[in-house]
């Protein structure tokens, strides 16, 4: 682990300002994926702080909070997702014609509407968590959905042989992987328990795409941390009053 590694996820993962980091090497992405759950935390405590100050008006809180996620990611995995979408609507299950489909730069019909239903789905869920005691789960959701790129990435080959998803696993070793699933585990007991679902739902996602597709993509990661930071937001709406 290293500071230069730190720096280059967040560069990655965010928007956030950075120093610059010189001589780029093919390797810095997978040994910097370590630090993605961290680099979630960082992105989570940011989302905090609307639904903390305007908890009081809670459409108001969603939809500041839903703007400054979409900001900090730059919509990198909504992107991810939408392509995902698009790929599986027109391949017609022909596993070929979707990856051709994946690599189509251009926005059809089906990415539109995914990106529309997912987007209004996390304003819902946030307005909900905002009047929720559980609310201040939110530093984890990010941070469980980025550990989940750590579980993918080592449990499924890469679609494209050396793309994104193969990129994050040259270097990367299942003992980082447990520790953050030992370290989030522990907070989340402690301060958002319906969270513990990450460590059935992240297996789940990686057992859906190995039957789809065999693999994964870079994009396919990108849609996997949608999908799991809704399905999170939402074990925290409905359990956080149990």
């Amino acid at each position: 682990m290293s500071l230069r590694g730190l720096i280059l996820a967040v560069q990655f993962l965010t928007r956030l300002p950075t120093p610059q980091v010189k001589d780029f090497r093919d390797d810095d992405l997978s040994r910097a994926a370590v630090y993605n759950p961290l680099v979630g935390a960082i992105i989570g405590a940011l989302l905090a702080m609307p639904l903390f100050l305007v908890a009081d008006r809670p459409w108001l809180a969603g939809v500041l909070t839903l703007l400054l996620w979409v900001w900090v990611t730059g919509a990198l995995h909504l992107d991810g997702l939408g392509d995902v979408a698009d790929a599986f609507g027109a391949a017609h299950r022909d596993p070929q014609r979707f990856l051709e489909v994946l690599k189509d730069p251009r926005m059809g019909v089906f990415g539109v509407v995914t990106l529309v239903m997912q987007l209004l789905l996390k304003f819902v869920l946030l307005t909900e968590l905002a009047a929720s005691p559980l609310w201040s789960g939110i530093v984890l959701v990010p941070a469980w959905a980025r550990w989940g790129t750590l579980w993918w990435s080592q449990r499924l080959p890469s679609l494209h042989g050396a793309g994104m998803a193969e990129r994050f696993s040259w270097q990367l070793g299942p003992r980082a992987m447990w520790l953050w699933a030992l370290l989030l585990a522990a907070v989340s007991a402690f301060a958002a328990w319906p969270l513990l679902l990450a460590l059935l739902l992240v297996p789940l996602v990686a057992a859906w795409w190995r039957r789809k597709l065999g693999g994964v993509s870079g994009d396919c990661l990108g849609a996997s941390i949608e999908v799991t930071e809704s399905l999170l937001l939402l074990s925290l709406v409905l359990l956080g009053n149990l």
